[in-house]
C-alpha cells in the first residue's frame, strides 16, 4: 500500500503484496532495505519501502573523519534514491513522528526546503511488517549550553558544519594582526569514547595539513590545542585498561591534553566549565559523550522502552508489545545472553541484526517460526588516524580475547568498513569504487580545504 494523504482515499496494490516498512537508513536499515529489495521486491514477493529524514547515507563511524577534513563527504555519501533504484526498494523522504499500531500506520512529518517551503505534506504509510532502525543520538544529560554552543557529530551535516568552522577559524587566525584570544584555535572534545579519541587524533593530522597550505602565520605546535575531556577515570573506558593506556600515551605524544575524571558543568560561548570550577578555553566544542535513542520513541503508541529511549525487543528482535514491529541497531534494547546488559550500540551489531532480519522476514513470509538473534562480539577497534589503531578481537574469532595494535588493527578497521560497503554494493562495484578512490586520492589534497 503506498502512502496516503491524511484525508484522501487509500490505494491498494493489485495483486496485494506483503508490505515491509523500514524506518531509518543507517548501517542496519539501509543494509536491510538493500538485501530485501534484491531478494523480495524484485521477484515481487513483497514490497519494501525505506523512510529516512536525510537524502544521503554515510557510515556513522566515518563522521569524525568528515569533521576533521580527512574525508570528503561528497565522495563517500550514498544517495538513497539511487540505492533504491539499483536495489528495487522505494525510498520515502521524511521523519517518523508517530505510530498507530491498530491501523498499522506510520505518520511522517512534512518535508520543508531551506526557505521553509513545503516539499511534501504530512503522510501516512501502512505496513504489514515494520522495522524501526532509527539509530541513536548523543546524550547531553541536560548540561547547560550544549545545545547552543557545542556540535554533536550525529549527522554528516553536523560533521561538515564543524569542519567549515574549523577551516574558518584557522583562516581567521592567520589573517588577523592582533594576538590570538585565549580560546582561539583550541578545540574541546567532551567524551573520550571511540568517537572522541578518533576525532582528537584526526584533528592533530588535519590541522597541520591545513597550516601547510599557506597558513604560515600559525604555529601548530604552539597555537593549536586539542582538549579531550572524560568523566571516567580513563579514556576509552569500554576497552581493556592496557589499550586505554596505550591510546592515552600516543595522544599525549601528539600534544592532545587529556582531562580524565572531569565532568562538564557548563558549555560556554568561549569554552567549557568543569564541575571542579576549572575553565578550559575553546573556540570549538564537540559533544561526544553519552548515547540515547531518539526522544519520539519514548511514547510510541505504547511500545515498551527503557531509560535510554530504546525499544525493548525479544531475542527475535520483535518489540515486546507488538509482534508486527521489529527494532534493530542502536535504537533497540536487545537481550545479550549471559550478560546483564543489552547488546551494545556498535556498527557490528547493526550489521549482524540486519543480516538476521533478512532471514527472519523470509521465515515470516513463509509462515515459519522466527529464530532468536545472538550477538557475536568481535571486539572494538579505535582508529588513531595514520598513527595507529588499537582494539581487541573477542569471542568466536579467537576463543578468548586477542589484543591488537598497529598495522594489523588498521587493516581490521578498514575491513569493517568494507563489509558495510559490500553489503550495499556487492563485490564488483566495491572493487571498482576502491580502485577509483585510490587513483583520485593521488590527485587531490589529503585534507579538505573548504
Amino acid at each position: 500500500m503506498p502512502a496516503t494523504d491524511l484525508h484522501g482515499p487509500r490505494q491498494r496494490d493489485r495483486p496485494r503484496r506483503h508490505k515491509i516498512l523500514i524506518v531509518g537508513g543507517g548501517a542496519g536499515g539501509l543494509e536491510l532495505a538493500t538485501r530485501l529489495g534484491d531478494r523480495l521486491d524484485r521477484p515481487r514477493r513483497a514490497r519494501v519501502e525505506l523512510i529516512d529524514c536525510n537524502r544521503t547515507h554515510l557510515w556513522k563511524p566515518l563522521l569524525h573523519e568528515v569533521a576533521a577534513g580527512s574525508m570528503d563527504l561528497s565522495v563517500h555519501e550514498l544517495s538513497y534514491l539511487a540505492q533504491s533504484h539499483w536495489h528495487h526498494f522505494r525510498f520515502r523522504l521524511g521523519e517518523m513522528t508517530g505510530l498507530d499500531r491498530a491501523r498499522r500506520e506510520v505518520r511522517v512529518a512534512p518535508v520543508l526546503d531551506e526557505s521553509g517551503a513545503q516539499i511534501t505534506a504530512e503522510r501516512l504509510y501502512t505496513y504489514d511488517t515494520l522495522v524501526i532502525a532509527v539509530g541513536s543520538l548523543t546524550n547531553d544529560f541536560g548540561t547547560p549550553g550544549v545545545q547552543e554552543y557545542a556540535i554533536a557529530l550525529e549527522t554528516p551535516a553536523a560533521a561538515a558544519r564543524f569542519h567549515r568552522r574549523l577551516v574558518n577559524s584557522m583562516i581567521r587566525a592567520h589573517a588577523q594582526r592582533e594576538p590570538l584570544r585565549p580560546e582561539q584555535l583550541q578545540v574541546a572534545i567532551i567524551g573520550a569514547g571511540a568517537t572522541g579519541v578518533e576525532l582528537a587524533a584526526e584533528l592533530h593530522n588535519t590541522t597541520r595539513a591545513l597550516v601547510s597550505y599557506g597558513l604560515d602565520r600559525i604555529d601548530p605546535d604552539a597555537d593549536i590545542r586539542i582538549h579531550l575531556i572524560e568523566a571516567s577515570e580513563r579514556i576509552l573506558p569500554a576497552l581493556p585498561e592496557r589499550l586505554s593506556s596505550a591510546a592515552a600515551k600516543l595522544l599525549g605524544s601528539l600534544g592532545v591534553r587529556i582531562h580524565t575524571g572531569s565532568r562538564v558543568a557548563t558549555v560556554m560561548p568561549d569554552g567549557v566549565r568543569l564541575a571542579s570550577g576549572q575553565i578550559i578555553p575553546a573556540e570549538l566544542v564537540v559533544w561526544a559523550a553519552g548515547v540515547k535513542a531518539p526522544e519520539f520513541l519514548r511514547d510510541l503508541d505504547g511500545l515498551e522502552t527503557n531509560r535510554s529511549n530504546q525499544l525493548v525487543v525479544r531475542p527475535t528482535l520483535q518489540c515486546t508489545r507488538d509482534a508486527n514491529v521489529f527494532a534493530l541497531g542502536d535504537c533497540a534494547a536487545c537481550p545479550w545472553p549471559g550478560r546483564e546488559s543489552v547488546v551494545p550500540p556498535r556498527a557490528q551489531a547493526a550489521h549482524q541484526q540486519a543480516t538476521h532480519m533478512v532471514r527472519q522476514i523470509e521465515r515470516r513470509l513463509a509462515g515459519k517460526p522466527l529464530r532468536e538473534y545472538r550477538y557475536r562480539d568481535f571486539g572494538s577497534l579505535v582508529s588513531l588516524g595514520r598513527h595507529s589503531t588499537v582494539g581487541s578481537l573477542m569471542g568466536a574469532l579467537v576463543g578468548g580475547n586477542l589484543m591488537l595494535e598497529g598495522y594489523f588493527a588498521r587493516l581490521m578497521y578498514t575491513w569493517l568498513r568494507k563489509l558495510h560497503e559490500l553489503a550495499l554494493h556487492g563485490p564488483a562495484k566495491l572493487t571498482l569504487d576502491t580502485i577509483a578512490r585510490l587513483i583520485t586520492r593521488r590527485t587531490e589534497p589529503h585534507v579538505k580545504l573548504h
